[in-house]
């Protein structure tokens, strides 16, 4: 049963109880991810107007410390073909809590380095456990804010959370970093190739119901892809509920639960919203990219 999360929703129409969100775009300095306060005042999320939001202050994710050698070409010594990083944020198998899986083949180990990191950004690991299939080794477990004991109902923090679970999996297996969009910010080895964002975007809407539709993205990943989707949507007051994150290897690919004032979208907004999307994910032109 999806259960929605608290909505993210934004401008002055909506009803509903939420918060107010006044903070900087993910950034990078020098290899590692800052986040900007969130601030609970009002009963609605009111993005800023500017597209640059305004900080307060800056925390930095913890990495755990390498253990890992990497050789000169990128490679650890290994063989075999590297499997595709898998990392899902899960907001609707568990109605209290976030379910994060990650997978990487048959390589990794207990992750007590990640469910570390993230107890450092505020965060409970509830559960835990590994199961395995044809696919690999998947490990899985529930989160939960310390501070309320329930679900990460924020956008930034989910970003952030996916963001230190990326970076200990590139710090403890290197060769990730070759296979990982993310190996291009703060891995030790970059994509060999690079996604076409243009080719690579792919945008449906459908119904789900009377009461809210049911939105997927797929696109290049990169940081900051979870925030800025988020902002996109809100920014054309539609609530977004529910949904999943999913980083696969290059790839980022998303399905949101998504409303207009209590009801599912009609057409003409499906389609605002998939050339909001479109325009905001493209690739940009050499003229722009020049200013």
């Amino acid at each position: 049963m999806a259960v929605a999360m608290a909505s993210w929703t934004s401008g002055l129409h909506s009803n509903r109880s939420s918060w107010t969100l006044k903070s900087s775009e993910p950034r990078f300095a020098n290899g590692v991810f800052t986040k900007g306060s969130i601030a609970f005042q009002t009963k609605c999320f009111c993005l800023l107007q500017s597209r640059r939001w305004c900080s307060s202050t800056m925390k930095s994710i913890p990495r755990a410390s390498s253990a890992t050698s990497v050789q000169e070409d990128g490679s650890n010594g290994e063989t075999d073909t590297i499997p595709t990083p898998i990392v899902i944020i899960d907001q609707d198998s568990d109605e209290d809590a976030t379910v994060v899986e990650i997978t990487f083949g048959d390589r990794l180990g207990a992750l007590l380095d990640t469910m570390n990191a993230l107890k450092n950004l505020g965060l409970n690991v509830v559960k835990a456990n590994v199961f395995l299939d044809s696919s690999g080794k998947h490990n899985r477990f529930s989160i939960t804010r310390a501070d309320t004991g329930r679900k990460v109902d924020d956008p930034e923090l989910l970003e952030a959370i996916r963001l230190t679970i990326i970076s200990n999996l590139i710090e403890y297996h290197p060769e990730s970093s070759a296979q990982l969009a993310m190996g291009a910010a703060f891995g030790v080895v970059p994509p060999k190739q690079e996604v076409d964002v243009d080719v690579a975007t792919h945008i449906s809407i459908r119904d789900d119901g009377p009461d809210r539709s049911l939105l997927y993205v797929e696109t290049a990943d990169r940081p900051g892809l979870l925030v800025d989707l988020v902002k996109i949507i809100t920014d054309i007051n539609v609530a977004v509920g529910s949904g999943e994150f999913d980083t696969e290897g290059l790839l980022a690919k998303t399905k949101f639960h998504v409303s207009y004032r209590g009801k599912a979208l009609i057409k003409p907004l499906q389609q605002v919203i998939s050339n909001s999307l479109r325009y905001f994910l493209r690739r940009p032109t050499t003229e722009e990219a020049s200013f």
